[in-house]
């Protein structure tokens, strides 16, 4: 399924597929040469799948998915050129000293975009993504640390994860550089983008765990949906068959149905759901697994029909439509 996503405008060669890059690492709390070498296959695997965008996090394995990601580029520094990598921060991790808080301060906010780029060993960030809202965000210096980042060089980008529409023009506005990319959790099993459009008017809306119009105002402003957990952590798969819930073995039996239909995998099928949208989202895709990275590229290929992406969605909800 051919479709021109608003990130493009900004990377031409990036697909619809996106690389999350939080499974590298291993357990640590030390980076080791396995852990290097799962990173390099998997790192040929999603390029050789025409995947190009690497998402991160600081918080991905304490810092290590990162640090393991930078040794294969030191190894391999060519593959720098085919590649977009982007990375979060702004989430402090619980430790001695504080419960686990988020940070937008300007201060965290360059210390952060620092370590980053130390641990990945880059000189810039394609994306920096604020993680999840700072209530205590102070807007207008965070946008003049953020204009300060850019201009230096070591972000060419910002986005942002977890906010609604309301957050998202609130700091656009004291920003002279766009919004390129909002990341939220959507998936087959997180239905709430969705049911949150299809619910007006009815009762139970207010149920719905969804700031209303966010999936609108991201497709009126060029802002690319990037979708977290977007394979369900894998809840559909075979052993999807053997829930306890209802909706998840019925869900998992239709999957399995429409991969023979449409001749691919089931990851394919699951991915294939949110493609179908005309909001153009992009999924990001967790696992560590070749064969399940390559299985998930299928998706690119196909193109739902309507009452099979219906049948999807009204089964995984669990709920006939209103």
């Amino acid at each position: 399924m051919k479709t021109n996503l608003p990130i493009q405008k900004y990377f031409p060669t990036v697909g619809p597929i996106a690389y999350g890059c939080m499974g590298l690492g291993g357990q640590g709390p030390h980076v080791l040469d396995a852990d290097v070498l799962q990173a390099h296959k998997v790192i040929d695997c999603a390029l050789e799948s025409n995947i190009h965008f690497f998402d991160h996090a600081d918080i991905y394995r304490d810092g290590r998915a990162e640090r393991v990601f930078g040794r294969v580029l030191s190894e391999r520094p060519e593959l720098r050129s085919h590649m977009v990598i982007q990375s979060k921060c702004g989430i402090r991790k619980k430790n001695k000293e504080h419960v686990g808080l988020y940070d937008f301060s300007a201060d965290w906010v360059r210390q952060s975009v620092d370590g980053i780029l130390g641990r990945l060993n880059l000189e810039y960030l394609d994306v920096l993504m604020l993680h999840r809202p700072d209530p205590l965000m102070d807007v207008e210096q965070l946008a003049m640390q953020l204009i300060e980042l850019n201009k230096q060089g070591k972000i060419k980008h910002i986005a942002v994860s977890n906010m609604n529409l309301h957050q998202i023009s609130f700091l656009q506005r004291e920003l002279d550089l766009p919004i390129v990319a909002n990341q939220i959790e959507m998936s087959l099993a997180k239905l709430d983008w969705l049911d949150d459009g299809v619910m007006v008017g009815t009762q139970g809306n207010n149920l719905v765990d969804f700031v209303s119009g966010t999936i609108e105002y991201c497709q009126s402003n060029n802002i690319q949906l990037q979708a977290w957990g977007s394979l369900a952590k894998g809840q559909f798969s075979e052993h999807g068959l053997y829930s306890d819930e209802l909706r998840v073995r019925k869900t998992t039996e239709l999957v399995k149905t429409l991969a023979n239909k449409y001749q691919v995998s089931g990851e394919a099928i699951v991915l294939a759901f949110l493609l179908r949208h005309p909001a153009k989202v992009q999924p990001v895709i967790g696992t560590t697994h070749e064969k399940r990275i390559k299985n998930a590229t299928q998706a690119i290929d196909i193109c739902l029909e309507r009452h099979d992406w219906f049948d999807l969605y009204v089964t995984s909800r669990g709920n006939p439509l209103p």
